[in-house]
């Protein structure tokens, strides 16, 4: 079983490279991003409070991989959900779990590739194939601010840029699981890359890494 775990800064393009290697090598896709959101939704869906703890957490033990492809995880409900899920323990722990248990044994068998934050320091220290992927701020700024404007939703690039910052420094100075690299993790700087070069460049660091796949 091989697993590749994948860490980065928002708009670094990790969740892009993520789901295209997982196509490229025949292996289970997860996008820890919604995990929180779909434990959270699920609750709402069912007419519960995201905030009632026992329920949060029943919720996030139920969890299963298909709950991930709901089509309504990607809006302000849904993030509003998981900021509250997000805040109980048992939640956490439960959906650390899930994460683990899907790296080991994910879905097809074959392999597995997650992006996250904290997915080669936390969740995977294990992985065989442990990838950073980041870019300058300015550059991701320049991304997320497309982002929004091809999903019709105003911006200002100082303001994207502001925010962006604002999180950057918020993931690396937490106290518990901040945003690193990896012990043994290559660093894959996107910032004057397209698409399709970072993909060869991981793609090959990960054939080199793992030498079943070569």
């Amino acid at each position: 079983m091989t697993i590749i775990a994948i860490d980065g800064p928002a708009a670094a393009g990790k969740g892009t490279l993520a789901r295209r290697l997982a196509a490229e090598l025949g292996f289970d896709y997860l996008d820890t991003g919604l995990i929180y959101r779909a434990v959270g939704m699920n609750l709402r869906r069912g007419g519960t409070d995201p905030a009632d703890e026992a329920a949060a957490e029943a919720a996030a033990l139920a969890l299963v991989p298909s709950d991930l492809a709901a089509s309504d995880l990607r809006g302000d409900d849904a993030a509003q959900a998981a900021s509250k899920v997000a805040a109980i323990p048992g939640v956490r722990a439960a959906l650390l779990e899930f994460q683990r248990r899907f790296a080991h044994t994910p879905p097809g068998g074959k392999g597995a590739v997650l992006d996250g934050r904290d997915i080669g320091t936390v969740v995977c220290p294990d992985a065989e194939v442990k990838l950073f992927v980041t870019a300058s701020l300015e550059k991701r700024a320049e991304r997320r601010l497309k982002e929004l404007q091809a999903a019709g939703r105003g911006g200002i690039q100082s303001a994207v840029l502001a925010d962006m910052k604002e999180r950057d420094d918020r993931d690396r100075n937490r106290s518990v699981a901040p945003l690193r690299p990896a012990d043994g993790a290559i660093v894959l700087d996107t910032s004057d890359l397209d698409a399709d070069q970072a993909f060869a460049l991981a793609l090959s660091s990960v054939r080199s890494g793992v030498p079943v796949l070569r």
